[in-house]
């Protein structure tokens, strides 16, 4: 790589942030951190982009900070912004590790001679090349792309922890990266400071189930090579969350006089060991499959598992794990240094993906009353008013199928379900879904959920009820647009009377009137 090109992540604006008065901008690695408790959030061009940079930023942060336990943590929360002073002498210390074309050891980036140079285009999942689809954009491995310095250092940066196993030309494979199976979880403060330090765990980590902490932990620039020795356990969290699961060699080009990426080599890095929990993601326990991290599934909404991510038990009983950044949380609120009853956001970004194909992104927010982390009769409500939630979901389900077994059956009045031979159920099962009556009833509940969860911390029995009715009514209207598909003749009728009557019969025996009153 010839040395014409520069392009430093500590002094060039790169990454893109949104102030507390709502105009964007990009900033420098200096000013970001300097100016965090000056800015409202930082953002990607992508969920898996956004989780990425969140996570390259609190590599820094724990190396200049810590913090080792809760004073510490307690006077970085308290203090107006982050130490300038030591952030300064740590970015000036390391400014030569963090040029994207350096000549001897450009960022993040490391020469592979076994590969051939192909498209940049590669090292983003929603371009379409290889097994992609087009999911946001419509340049085609074919056509190529040209990326800025700024653009290239975020895609870089994503594709080391959002990196696919798969098939890489040669005789090595390329491996998951940490970040690609499962949701990353982080919690959003009223500004950058404050989230950043919402998702910082002690430093060194004491979750021994997570990283034991060698002593040779650091963030890969300091290495003299992060890919050596050759390993699948990190040395400690900060090797973790800089790990190079790619070896990735930018070509910079002129175009119009400003640098330009089109050409790159690709090759595969470290594999990660994926027994290895991660700080940000929750698992539940699968008695054959071992943890597995939650992941965002098309047809689910993420609001429907939300008590399971405030589930604390004790380890030898538990089938879930909440992300070990919850459970520092809930330590600070136990330990008195953050308020009870303040409430923040949750942020869950991630992909959905199986094997080395992507299906789509996703970024979803809840909000985090913090009471939910410590009140487990609270979490208890909660899961009780999910199930339900479920549970008229399905019976909803059942309502249409009715009507739609009174509309193809001749002889229903005398037909039980299991009567039915496949035919039949599947032509039924068909017409429900067409319906759409399901999806209709979880859409319409996403934003009074929002509502719901934080009402629920404050006066729950008039939460409930009102959550209740919401339930109800929510299930009618679904109901009855589903009924619209089944038309007006006597036989329509007849179909639609019965759905009717056992909806009504379920809601009553799941929410009864009393209950709601209670």
């Amino acid at each position: 790589m010839t040395q014409q090109f520069s392009f430093n992540l500590v002094d060039e604006p790169w990454l893109p942030c949104v102030r507390l008065d709502g105009r964007t901008v990009t900033l420098n690695l200096r000013d970001t951190l300097t100016q965090a408790h000056q800015l409202q959030s930082l953002a990607g061009d992508s969920p898996p982009q956004t989780a990425a940079l969140h996570r390259l930023l609190l590599a820094i942060l724990h190396r200049v900070f810590g913090p080792a336990g809760y004073d510490e943590w307690a006077d970085l929360w308290q203090a107006n912004r982050f130490d300038p002073t030591a952030l300064n002498a740590y970015l000036d210390q390391w400014r030569h590790r963090f040029d994207l074309f350096d000549e001897k050891r450009p960022f993040y980036q490391a020469a592979d001679p076994r590969v051939k140079p192909k498209s940049i285009i590669s090292l983003s999942h929603d371009r379409a090349s290889g097994n992609n689809a087009t999911l946001f954009d419509h340049h085609t491995e074919e056509g190529g792309e040209r990326l800025t310095p700024a653009q290239a250092a975020r895609v870089l940066i994503a594709a080391q922890v959002y990196g696919l196993a798969g098939l890489s030309g040669i005789q090595q494979k390329f491996t998951d990266g940490t970040c690609s199976g499962g949701i990353i979880f982080l919690v959003e403060g009223d500004n950058l400071k404050q989230t950043f330090l919402l998702n910082m765990i002690t430093y060194p980590a004491n979750d021994s189930d997570m990283f034991g902490h060698t002593g040779k932990d650091k963030p890969a620039w300091e290495m003299e090579d992060p890919f050596q020795p050759e390993r699948e356990m990190p040395f400690g969290y900060l090797d973790y969350l800089t790990w190079q699961n790619r070896r990735v060699l930018l070509q910079p080009e002129l175009n119009a006089g400003e640098p330009v990426i089109h050409i790159m080599t690709l090759g595969p890095g470290l594999r990660f060991n994926p027994a290895t929990f991660d700080t940000m993601k929750h698992y539940r326990l699968d008695d054959k499959l071992g943890p597995l991290a939650t992941s965002f599934n098309e047809d689910r909404v993420l609001w429907r598992d939300s008590a399971a991510f405030f589930t604390f038990h004790d380890p030898s009983e538990r089938k879930v794990r909440p992300p070990a950044t919850f459970r520092w949380l809930r330590e600070l609120v136990e330990e008195g240094e953050l308020a009870r009853h303040h409430r923040y956001r949750c942020l869950a970004l991630g992909m959905s993906k199986k094997q080395a194909k992507v299906f789509f992104f996703r970024e979803e927010r809840l909000p985090l009353p913090l009471v939910y982390l410590t009140d487990e009769r609270l979490v208890g409500r909660l899961a009780d008013a999910l199930s339900k939630t479920s549970a008229i979901a399905f019976d909803l389900t059942q309502a249409v199928r009715r009507v739609g077994m009174f509309l193809q059956v001749a002889d229903a009045d005398s037909k039980q379900w299991g009567e039915l031979n496949t035919n039949a159920k599947s032509g039924i099962n068909d017409w429900a879904a067409h319906t759409g009556a399901e999806r209709q009833y979880w859409a319409s509940l996403d934003i009074p959920f929002q509502s719901f969860i934080v009402d629920l911390a404050q006066e729950a029995e008039p939460a409930l009820i009102r959550w209740y009715e919401q339930l109800r009514q929510t299930a009618w209207n679904a109901f009855e647009q589903a009924a619209q598909f089944a038309g007006n003749d006597g036989r329509a009728f007849k179909a639609i009377v019965r759905g009717r009557s056992y909806l009504n019969y379920r809601l009553n025996q799941l929410v009864p009137q009393q209950e709601e009153n209670t």
